[in-house]
């Protein structure tokens, strides 16, 4: 068995980024960006409004005081409009402002009578409430760089670049296998011995929040060359691949075999952890296969922990579990030199280890948004000390 550490550093080492590819810049919510992206043009492309108001140039208007309105210039005028020193034009927000005016004088500071314009803004300054051309960003700057994940300002800051497509790094395909004969679907009615299959409804659940969708999923019965076949066309289908069961030292534990028969060269199998300790993790040239523990607290514990990890790197996207220190709001006794991944709940405060931390119950990972992460080498944790929590996704 290896550490935590060795095992999340022996991902991370293998774990190369997925091969780039330009997609449409509504598609790219989410993505990392592959490339820096640099502005083909001055933004805005031309002095503009800021207000709905007056343009005038405001050496015209220290001269003459009063302006003569002269025609008026709507957003998304074709034509540049040229301005006197003696005149004022009237103009709306985001309009090009007219050749010779340098400042917009808001409407509601203003007085409009015969055509004439009497200003009674006292504070007005020239260059007031006038955005210049480049302003924002000049041809030839950077927008964003490589690596920037792209939120909906960003993406919205592309596209007030002119930029229409993206190059980004991908999600990956995926694939679920769910091994063993004691499944049943819910919804079905259980007979004696099975119990309902829930593994891949949370591992797809918890992928949709990485934008992963549509993940195909198999189910293999508990026969070795069952389940090396549904691994073979998982593997030649997908980049990574997560098995669910098989992977302890049963009779019934087909997944190391399975995954060595398919040419998977084998990481790690096995960690100094509770839950997950019979954990399975292989590489096949760049695709990766996650042979998870059955019991459901293991597989998302393990997901949250490792496949988050390897995700991570795939995609280039910055680390999705946070982490901070805080205090425990009770004690807690480990009772094996192990790493423990406990179901906890943070207030804002403290964190509580819950209930039923038993790898088989999901109940109080359902209420749980944390992992409280106690180290292999301590076994006794009083109330106050301060320990590693990752915080669950939303």
């Amino acid at each position: 068995m290896i550490s935590v550490t060795e095992a999340k550093n022996m991902i991370r080492a293998n774990a190369t980024p997925l091969t780039p590819v330009t997609i449409p810049l509504q598609q790219a919510a989410g993505r990392v960006l592959a490339a820096d992206v640099f502005a083909v043009t001055d933004i805005p492309a031309f002095d503009q409004s800021a207000m709905d108001g007056y343009a005038l140039s405001f050496a015209g208007f220290e001269l003459h005081t009063t302006l003569t309105i002269h025609g008026e210039v709507p957003a998304g005028a074709p034509e540049l409009s040229l301005l006197q020193p003696n005149q004022a034009m009237r103009i709306f927000t985001g309009a090009p402002t007219p050749t010779g005016a340098d400042t917009v004088v808001m409407q509601e500071k203003v007085q409009v009578n015969n055509n004439q314009l009497y200003i009674l803004d006292d504070q007005l300054k020239a260059g007031n409430n006038v955005r210049i051309k480049g302003s924002e960003i000049k041809a030839g700057e950077l927008v964003l760089p490589k690596g920037q994940k792209l939120t909906p300002a960003a993406v919205g800051f592309l596209a007030t670049t002119g930029v229409a497509e993206v190059t980004v790094y991908p999600t990956p395909v995926m694939s679920i296998i769910v091994t063993g004969n004691e499944l049943q679907q819910p919804g079905k009615t259980l007979q004696y011995g099975q119990v309902y299959e829930c593994n891949s409804f949370q591992l797809r659940a918890a992928l949709q929040s990485l934008q992963i969708e549509e993940v195909p999923l198999f189910e293999a019965k508990d026969d070795p060359q069952v389940v090396k076949d549904t691994l073979q066309y998982a593997l030649d289908n997908s980049d990574v691949v997560l098995l669910t069961g098989g992977v302890s030292v049963g009779n019934y534990d087909f997944v190391p075999e399975a995954a060595a028969a398919c040419g998977v060269t084998t990481l790690f199998h096995k960690l100094k952890q509770r839950p997950g300790k019979p954990l399975f993790v292989g590489r096949k040239g760049n695709k990766w296969v996650f042979g998870l523990p059955g019991n459901p607290s293991s597989v998302l514990t393990c997901f949250y922990e490792y496949v988050i990890t390897a995700l991570e790197e795939l995609m280039q996207i910055p680390p999705v579990l946070k982490t901070i220190q805080v205090p425990l709001s009770k004690t807690y006794s480990k009772n094996a030199l192990l790493t423990f991944f406990l179901k906890g709940y943070y207030d804002g405060q403290t964190v509580v280890p819950l209930d039923s931390q038993e790898s088989y119950r999901l109940r109080s990972f359902a209420m749980a948004n944390c992992l409280v992460c106690l180290p292999e080498e301590k076994m006794e944790f009083p109330e106050g000390e301060l320990v590693v929590v990752h915080l669950l996704p939303e």
